[in-house]
């Protein structure tokens, strides 16, 4: 068990420094990603059985006990969302090598798989890290690793849109640094486990001001409204499956972060007005802005702005119900706007075109691409019985049991949302499938602004594979829902988690 828990975030940095070292062998690079991406998802996945046998996992890297070592924690929810986020980023390889690292030129295939695979291990350090400052460490590999794969195949566009990532990236940084050191000084304590204690000791107005500067902290790095600006002229301007990736698992480790915090360090006996107003306005922010985009990214990279307020509801509502919504929710957007922007790519490899004003024909011309693109459309919108519908229905029951005005008030923002977001689908089916053509829209199908070195089938078996798992969530929603509400169970009474950590499983 030793060994196992820090496995997810050991196996991509080993495959990051052997894929330096042979960087300049690109079909070497292409298998070395996937076998240990496919490590990866082993590690993974026989993390979550462990933690289905025997609890929370703990394990105490540097030898020393805790509080003062450093501290790997694996329980249902970060479990959960290891196995769905490291089989998403084997996916995003796969599909990355069946494109032949399509859009870079000769020399960056040597930069994207090591950079790809530290992005990894970052992402899988934030699941596991059990006390603040490695959650800042992890945060931090992932900013570096994907500024690099932001600004591959630089452009004008992308170079000013890395800018602005990073900008806002260190600001949070700086931000979250603060409140790391604020938290020590209070407490005495950046160990999550013990914290957990320690700032329900605190005066009320100090315990209110860290909650805050939390709040905010992962607030930037989710993308809430109204701290959201930097996504939607961030992510578009990156080749489409690193966009895919960054929207996928990048504000969702915000989110988890956000959910692991505010649970342990600031828990509620009601619900959090602040929270559901920041929820509300995400909502209705994001995907008034989806409708009134052109471009197919951008309508996209509001969505997901939008889809992220009701990850905040769930956890703003501070029961059991709302947390369990929320994970699921976690669950199902992780793997449906992947495969959003995994479908936009190949749309654009079909058209040369991203501009809905020049998209249309596509269901003629392509039906295996139509049909990629509406389920996961559907299923983003809340159409039974799909996996949003799952997720989304989870979270109305939980707002409506609040048995306040307030969580019946945000969950009709939410319905609205929902039938928000089918409108913008709807209108990018119109546009990009239903319609002619326009006349002077430029390239044929046959003219392609990235033509894959294997052509589109290798692209196109991979994305049927994520529309496939993103249907395979409707079919194994019972054991999803149950495993959900166990983990928002274990959220809402800390003691296996303090236990595992501070006592070894035992109790104190």
């Amino acid at each position: 068990m030793n060994v196992l828990v820090p496995l997810p975030f050991v196996l991509p940095l080993l495959g990051a420094a052997l894929a330096l070292a042979m960087r300049n062998h690109g079909r070497a690079l292409r298998i070395l990603g996937t076998v240990f991406h496919i490590g990866v998802v082993g590690s993974t996945a026989a993390l979550l059985h462990a933690v289905a046998r025997d609890g929370v996992v703990a394990v105490q890297v540097s030898g020393l006990p805790a509080p003062l070592g450093i501290t790997l924690v694996a329980d249902r929810l970060s479990a959960l969302l290891l196995v769905v986020s490291s089989v998403v980023l084997l996916a995003i390889m796969l599909y990355a090598a069946g494109e032949g690292a399509g859009g870079l030129s000769a020399e960056e295939p040597g930069v994207f798989y090591p950079a790809y695979l530290t992005l990894t291990a970052g992402v899988c350090l934030v699941f596991l890290a059990g006390d603040l400052f490695n959650l800042f460490v992890a945060f931090e590999v992932m900013l570096a690793s994907s500024y690099v794969l932001l600004t591959l195949t630089p452009t004008r566009e992308r170079m000013q849109a890395g800018m602005t990532y990073t900008v806002v990236s260190l600001t949070s940084s700086i931000l979250f640094l603060t409140a790391v050191g604020l938290a020590y000084a209070a407490t005495g304590t950046v160990n999550l486990a013990d914290l957990s204690g320690r700032t329900a000791e605190l005066p009320p107005g100090t315990r209110s001001a860290l909650g805050l500067l939390f709040l905010v902290v992962f607030g930037i790095k989710a993308a809430v409204v109204p701290m959201h600006l930097w996504l939607p002229d961030s992510y578009p301007a990156a080749l489409t499956k690193i966009t895919a990736v960054f929207a996928a698992l990048l504000t969702k480790a915000a989110v988890y972060s956000l959910i692991r915090v505010q649970t342990l360090l600031f828990p509620r006996d009601d619900a959090s007005m602040p929270m559901l107003a920041l929820a509300a306005a995400t909502m209705i922010v994001g995907t008034l802005g989806a409708l009134a985009q052109d471009d197919l990214h951008r309508v996209l990279s509001f969505v997901l702005v939008a889809h992220i307020g009701y990850m905040l509801f769930g956890l703003a509502l501070f029961t059991v119900a709302g947390l369990a919504g929320a994970i699921l929710y976690l669950v199902h957007h992780i793997v449906v706007q992947a495969t959003l922007f995994l479908v936009s790519d190949i749309m654009q490899i079909e058209t040369g075109e991203k501009s809905l004003r020049r998209l249309g024909g596509l269901a003629g011309g392509s039906a295996f691409t139509a049909v990629l693109f509406l389920i996961p459309a559907l299923s983003v919108s809340g159409i039974p019985p799909l996996s949003g519908f799952v997720a989304k229905l989870a979270l109305f029951q939980a707002g409506i049991g609040a048995g306040g005005a307030s969580g019946r008030a945000v969950t009709g923002v939410a319905a609205l949302t929902g039938l928000l977001t089918l409108m913008a689908m709807t209108r990018v089916w119109t546009l990009a499938f239903w319609r002619p053509r326009p006349p002077g829209s430029g390239a044929s199908p046959e003219v392609r602004e990235v033509a894959p070195r294997h052509g589109l089938r290798p692209i196109r078996t991979v994305t049927a594979a994520m529309v496939g798992s993103g249907l395979m969530l409707v079919v194994l929603a019972g054991p999803l829902s149950e495993w959900s509400r166990d983990a928002a169970q274990s959220l809402a009474d800390r003691t296996a988690y303090r236990n595992a950590v501070l006592h070894g499983g035992e109790a104190p």
